[in-house]
């Protein structure tokens, strides 16, 4: 390995070390409760090293949510073999809570926090690929469905819309302990084992009755 390539590697290695420990940081004490001095603490180097990466912490922000998209879209993908586009979308829905699940952390920075959108529009990036890609992917899959006898009638980006914010929601109040909380405290929701996968199979039962 030459010197040039073990100083990218070096640097691509940092950089890394950088996201990693300001996702434990935001996720722990939220954005807004999270420093670059803290971050820089966290990986024992000073303030400045992290600005030779990172112009502030809005562009940390970004980097996760570009990266939490790179991995949603990515496990998206592995569905494409699923012939049968409504399975294909019941797929992409338990993809998505499972990735909201596993990847709290960047699932937050994506899809609840309004600094990487902040960033966006201050950089005058109105394509924003990485969000782009999940959400159409969504889009042609609903008019997939569409040519086979589903969502008569109805537009394709706004049943895309309805889809993607039920499912955001039923993830938020899982992650944030109100699904678990309303089980525990609502005496007609005690005879399910699983509040969250019996919501979800409710909402795929309802979209299959829009044929």
């Amino acid at each position: 390995m030459g010197i040039q390539e073990r100083k990218t590697k070096h640097k691509e290695s940092l950089r890394q070390t950088i996201l990693d420990a300001a996702k434990k940081l935001f996720l722990k004490n939220g954005y807004a409760g999270t420093s670059i001095r803290k971050i820089a603490s966290e990986i024992e180097f000073s303030p400045t090293t992290i600005y030779l990466y990172f112009k502030d912490k809005a562009e940390i922000a970004y980097a996760l949510h570009q990266e939490g998209f790179r991995i949603l879209s990515s496990q998206f993908r592995v569905l494409d073999n699923i012939d049968n586009p409504f399975e294909r979308i019941k797929a992409m829905g338990r993809a998505y809570i499972k990735f909201s699940l596993e990847y709290g952390d960047c699932y937050e920075l994506m899809f609840v926090e309004r600094e990487p959108m902040q960033y966006i529009e201050d950089c005058g990036d109105k394509d924003w690929d990485e969000g782009k890609e999940s959400f159409e992917t969504l889009v042609n899959n609903v008019k997939a469905c569409q040519e086979i006898g589903y969502f008569k009638g109805l537009d394709a980006v706004s049943v895309a819309m309805l889809a993607w914010s039920s499912l955001h929601g039923l993830c938020m109040l899982k992650i944030h302990g109100h699904l678990d909380f309303i089980k525990e405290h609502k005496e007609q929701l005690h005879h399910i084992d699983n509040i969250l996968e019996d919501t979800f199979n409710t909402f795929v039962r309802m979209l299959e009755k829009m044929k």
